[in-house]
């Protein structure tokens, strides 16, 4: 036999096409699942059966089935690919254990009670990682993400475009809030006569409670605007009006909390998502493994602590898993 005659060999692309013909059971379907044509199904199978000396597949079964051939070697593709991929992850952790620094970026309402936490787990997984945290608006998180000035955010809003993993932490419901004792009974007509106290339209909260407010036909007069929720809440103390924000923001804002009433919205509900949002194919399992620990954090620390402030609205903050 000549080196131009060499026998085909295994490839770990011939097996990812084996097991998604296997799986799937027709040509098309594997070529569907890995992102190619039945030809090139073909050809790989072929390939396959020339290097292992006899047939993989009945095709002419519908679907397809193994042949004592091919199940001897389904066993065996399994155990390689399962190892190629434990290799892979194991690589991209060690490479992550010598990265110089990570640089985190969280919104305002999440700093005190996730940053400390989160550059902890940080430093326990990558121990000579330098970790710098900064926390802005949710516009701010996703245009240092998209700058590249952070590796990793927490967020409110998603960068637009692909190329980004955006893990689901927690849900929040807004409230009403409102001066102590400002609001006796039908809230929805007391909101006409009460002075409104807005969040700036050049914020993302300001112009999502804008819209809902707009879709639900509450047109209240616009007197100031103000981007810090501590500045919101102080003005709704000091007018003896009203405002929407979210649980976050006012656990952010907990010393004004005495002078204010918490209450669920008058009209239509409106729902606030927090995600933490990486590049994809950079980090490895770290992004993973983080959202996991916003979770746990939001969980023990932050749904329980808004029950107790506001037990009438227990149930506002909710927890996500992976897969919301």
């Amino acid at each position: 036999m000549t080196d131009d005659a060499k026998t085909p060999e295994l490839t770990l692309r011939g097996l990812r096409v084996f097991i998604a013909l296997e799986e799937t059971g027709s040509v098309i379907g594997a070529a569907t699942r890995i992102g190619g044509s039945p030809s090139g199904v073909s050809q790989h199978i072929t390939a396959l059966e020339q290097a292992v000396g006899a047939k993989l597949f009945d095709r002419k079964a519908k679907p397809v089935t193994l042949t004592p051939a091919g199940q001897s070697l389904s066993r065996h593709a399994h155990r390689i690919l399962s190892a190629v991929s434990e290799a892979q992850t194991d690589l991209a952790e060690l490479s992550l254990s010598a990265l110089p620094q990570l640089n985190l970026a969280i919104i305002d309402d999440l700093d005190a009670s996730l940053t400390p936490v989160l550059v902890s787990a940080v430093q326990q997984r990558m121990p000579r990682c330098f970790v710098h945290a900064v926390s802005g608006r949710s516009d701010q998180v996703v245009e240092w993400l998209e700058d590249r000035a952070s590796d990793i955010g927490v967020s409110a809003l998603a960068p637009e475009g692909m190329g980004y993993q955006i893990l689901p932490i927690l849900r929040e419901n807004f409230v009403l809030v409102a001066a102590k004792g400002a609001i006796t009974s039908d809230p929805r007509a007391a909101l006409d006569k009460l002075p409104f106290v807005q969040y700036s339209e050049t914020l993302p909260i300001g112009q999502k409670i804008a819209r809902h407010l707009r879709r639900v036909r509450l047109n209240p007069d616009r007197r100031f605007a103000l981007e810090a929720t501590r500045s919101v809440l102080a003005m709704v103390v000091q007018t003896g009006g009203w405002t929407l924000t979210t649980p976050l923001n006012l656990m952010d804002a907990e010393r004004f909390l005495p002078q204010l009433d918490i209450l669920p919205l008058p009209f239509a509900g409106e729902t606030r998502r927090v995600s933490l949002i990486a590049r994809e194919g950079e980090l490895g399992n770290l992004p993973e493994n983080l959202a996991r620990d916003c979770r746990i954090i939001a969980k023990a620390r932050l749904v329980p602590r808004f029950n107790l402030l506001a037990p009438n609205l227990a149930g506002a903050i909710e927890v996500l898993s992976e897969d919301d």
